[in-house]
């Protein structure tokens, strides 16, 4: 549960995030929540939202899900938030964070017009520090912590199902990549108003991830430039190899275009 209050020392607004009472009691729910804040915490970047105690984090505005389901994205401000979640995640890959549930609910528009990563309940610490640039392999990303492994079962999906990435959807070990595709969903979302894999049931979502190629977002949004197409589809290869192998390449094809439709007043 999270509530929105008012920290009367600094005089700003903040959410505050309870577990359930059910659940209060429950050692590996409070190592989740635990975990979650020291993920975060780790973390201090502008597109990352901050951790200032355990489950208190500032908030104010309306996330991406509302966003998108409000009115129509155009293309200046999808790049906009698109290039800042792609910094938050380069800058949470080269500590070695994993989000592992990035979606539209998980990212907030503050009214500055800032764009911050909500919610690593699900993130992996790594062992390894990523340098940046470097390609992320799954021994960069082992989980540390003690009695971490007992917290995600083997062989187990963790996310929300319509981003998951086809690692993993099939319960596979994850690195950073498996962000990307996520993130790549949230993109295709934005410019095509739905999501790359739709279906009525968790089989055929799954089924929609692990074998079937996404139509491109212009077919839906004939406004969009037929770049960003490529960027959204590449993010959203199945094989990772295939992927955008680090936040920071992705980044930085997303600025290559919006300076591109600056240039030439499309944006």
């Amino acid at each position: 549960m999270v509530y929105k209050a008012k920290d009367t020392r600094l005089g700003r607004n903040v959410a505050l995030k309870f577990l359930p009472d059910d659940i209060s009691q429950d050692p590996q729910a409070i190592e989740r929540f635990r975990r979650e804040a020291r993920a975060a915490s780790s973390l201090n970047h502008p597109n990352i939202c901050t951790i200032h105690d355990i489950g208190e984090f500032e908030r104010e505005g309306e996330t991406l899900k509302h966003r998108i389901a409000r009115k129509p994205i155009d293309i200046s401000e999808l790049l906009e938030i698109g290039i800042q979640i792609a910094s938050g995640l380069d800058d949470a890959h080269s500590k070695g964070v994993v989000h592992r549930d990035v979606k539209p609910a998980n990212i907030f528009l503050v009214e500055r017009g800032q764009a911050k990563m909500l919610d690593f309940g699900l993130a992996k610490l790594a062992q390894k520090k990523l340098r940046v640039g470097e390609t992320v392999g799954v021994s960069a990303m082992e989980t540390v912590g003690p009695g971490e492994e007992n917290l995600t079962s083997p062989g187990s999906s963790m996310g929300t199902v319509a981003y998951m990435s086809p690692e993993q959807a099939l319960g596979r070990e994850l690195d950073a990549r498996s962000d990307l595709f996520s993130f790549g969903a949230v993109l295709y979302e934005m410019a095509a108003g739905a999501t790359p894999f739709p279906g009525t049931t968790t089989a055929a979502i799954f089924d929609g991830i692990l074998h079937i190629s996404p139509e491109s977002p212009s077919k839906s949004n004939s406004r969009l430039p037929a770049q960003l197409d490529l960027i959204i589809l590449k993010a959203l290869e199945k094989d990772s190899d295939f992927r955008y192998q680090t936040a920071t390449e992705l980044k930085t094809d997303l600025r290559r275009l919006k300076r591109s439709l600056e240039s030439t007043g499309r944006a």
